[in-house]
């Protein structure tokens, strides 16, 4: 995943593309039509990010109702529990995330010890694992009658009063969960930003007497702050959107509140308020991020790169890295995946075979098509945004960045309510116009459902995008202008060489994000169209764990690769990475 740092130009002066200045390539003199482009296309990229406000304002637009009876019902109620559960999740999540990404992220990067190596891409398999998947390995292998707590009672005979253990249903389990498989988002980023730091900070920081731990602190964390409170804010906008983990282990939150409220109680109004609470909280974690960042630029100054330096570790201290990077990696991957594995090999889901290969199917094709659309979208608004720069392409973008922290069953619920009532008008006129029914054109097939998807991960590309982006030189534009190159002349032969990798690793990410996606496939997907994750998770609600085990797995499987040539991209981002081998 590329460096969440902001784009260079925002501490450029502005820079006029070639043909919106008075000359043509050619060298004529430009009619006043073309020098109008500029603001259009900038309306144009705004209009483009519009339809990705739709399920906020659908859900805003309830603020306005009165409240009913249910919402005074929550109030009174179990409305402060959500508020404290949510808080204490992105507290603990937030500070686990934090300290685990950006320790292995160091230590690999920047120091040698035994297995180092294998670490640099195995830290990043947690990404594949659901962290509904997780809690439900976790589940059967630390409840009372799991494998551990037998083997604590058969070792020392206790009874069932005779000694603590944490409950795994808690908002402790849920965090521990969540940090486990979210931390590779600050790794990614961290690691992504210690690579590309400039050699001779840390040089100058060696020469006054810094060690790997004072350089550290005092050099290579300021300057990757950006990175870092980039990929914070993608796992705390995960923890706030999270359903499947909390709902599971039974701990209130807003997400599951939301879900409630409409399913449950089938009031859509105090559902809307809930959610709508719930975006404050996005609204705040953009803010904090974006203050963040401030104006810093941080595209490339330097054409020349050399290795990083490297500091050896050896006795404890390289015995104490090595059990830093397992320690995560054995807990977020190998262990719940081995667990999983054990459930399924002894009483797995006895219907593997075609039926798997049709629901791998449809995942993929979903995941595909998301992932594709996504990254096309993202490249147009993180470019037009480049070429006009100013507050309709600026809020633009804002919008593709929203959904991203909102539940799944949110956006769902704000993609069905339009969607479904354009389906039954577009029928409804058809009938009597044409007398020919078109059924339903959006909610019927995946079209409304690969939306949902664009909705909630079209945050993770375009921040991907824009990372991209702003590593490259303004003057790059200019030069390709002066050579005769338009808009997208300079983006085909200029811009694309260079961000193959962002774009890379914006496609991987949202395939993966897509493969684990729940609450919104529950409730959008079209009939008889299921996939791997709502296969695990109606195994799961029936407490049929290991027969959930097989479908779980499935998804871990399918998102390895995706994961893995992610891992090897971000190892080979630093420019002049083959003259250093060489």
């Amino acid at each position: 995943m590329a460096d969440h740092a902001p784009s260079a130009f925002l501490n450029e002066p502005p820079f006029e593309p070639r043909y919106d200045s008075r000359l043509d390539p050619d060298g004529a003199v430009a009619p006043p039509a073309r020098r109008g482009r500029r603001g259009l296309g900038a309306w144009l990229v705004l209009a483009l990010a519009l339809p990705f406000v739709l399920p906020a304002a659908v859900i805003a637009g309830h603020l306005f109702v009165p409240p009913s009876d249910l919402w005074a019902h929550l109030v009174d109620t179990v409305l402060w529990d959500y508020l404290a559960n949510t808080a204490a999740l992105a507290l603990l999540v937030g500070t686990g995330v934090l300290v685990i990404g950006t320790g292995t992220a160091w230590l690999v990067t920047l120091c040698r010890f035994p297995g180092r190596g294998l670490f640099e891409w195995t830290l990043v398999l947690p990404l594949a694992v659901p962290a509904y998947v997780m809690a439900y390995g976790y589940t059967g292998f630390l409840n009372y009658s799991g494998p551990v707590q037998t083997l604590l009672r058969d070792s020392f005979g206790w009874g069932p009063r005779d000694y603590w253990f944490p409950e795994i249903h808690s908002v402790g389990g849920a965090a521990a969960m969540l940090a486990l498989v979210l931390y590779p988002y600050v790794y990614l980023l961290a690691r992504t930003a210690f690579l590309k730091q400039s050699v001779c900070a840390l040089e100058v920081s060696r020469t006054l007497g810094c060690g790997a731990w004072a350089s550290f602190w005092r050099v290579a964390l300021p300057m990757a702050r950006p990175a870092l409170a980039g990929g914070t804010t993608l796992a705390l906008m995960e923890t706030l959107a999270d359903f499947g983990t909390v709902q599971y282990f039974g701990v209130k939150t807003f997400t599951t509140g939301i879900y409630r409220a409409w399913f449950s109680f089938g009031d859509r109004i105090a559902s809307a308020q809930l959610a709508a609470a719930l975006l404050g909280f996005v609204v705040l974690l953009l803010l904090l991020e974006r203050i963040s960042r401030g104006e810093r630029r941080f595209h490339d100054t330097s054409s020349r790169y050399r290795q990083l330096p490297a500091y050896r570790l050896t006795g404890w201290r390289a015995l104490g890295a090595l059990f830093a990077c397992l320690l995560p990696l054995l807990l977020g991957f190998l262990l719940p995946t081995g667990i999983l594995l054990s459930m399924a090999l002894e009483n797995g889901d006895r219907a593997f075979g075609s039926h798997y290969l049709e629901l791998v199917g449809n995942s993929v094709t979903l995941a595909g098509t998301a992932a594709v659309l996504a990254v096309l979208l993202a490249l147009a608004l993180g470019y037009g945004h480049r070429l006009w720069p100013g507050a309709p392409t600026r809020l633009a973008n804002r919008i593709a960045g929203l959904g991203y922290a909102v539940p799944g069953t949110v956006i769902a619920v704000g993609v069905l309510l339009p969607f479904t009532w354009f389906d039954r008008t577009l029928d409804a006129w058809s009938r009597e116009a044409l007398g020919v029914s078109t059924g339903l054109l959006l909610t019927g097939g995946i079209l409304g459902l690969v939306f949902a998807y664009l909705v909630r991960f079209l945050a993770v590309a375009l921040n991907n995008v824009e990372a991209g982006l702003s590593k490259i030189r303004p003057s790059m534009d200019e030069a390709a202008r002066n050579l005769g190159r338009g808009p997208l002349g300079t983006l085909r032969e200029v811009h694309a060489p260079l961000l193959v990798g962002s774009l890379l690793t914006a496609a991987l990410t949202v395939f993966v994000d897509v493969m684990k996606e729940l609450p919104a496939t529950l409730l959008m997907r079209p009939f008889n169209f299921d996939t791997l994750a709502v296969q695990a998770a109606n195994f799961a609600s029936d407490e049929r764990l290991s027969q959930a085990a097989t479908p779980s797995l499935t998804i871990v499987a399918v998102g390895l690769l995706p994961v893995v040539i992610l891992s090897r991209a971000i190892a080979r981002s630093r420019p002049g990475h083959g003259e250093a081998e060489r």
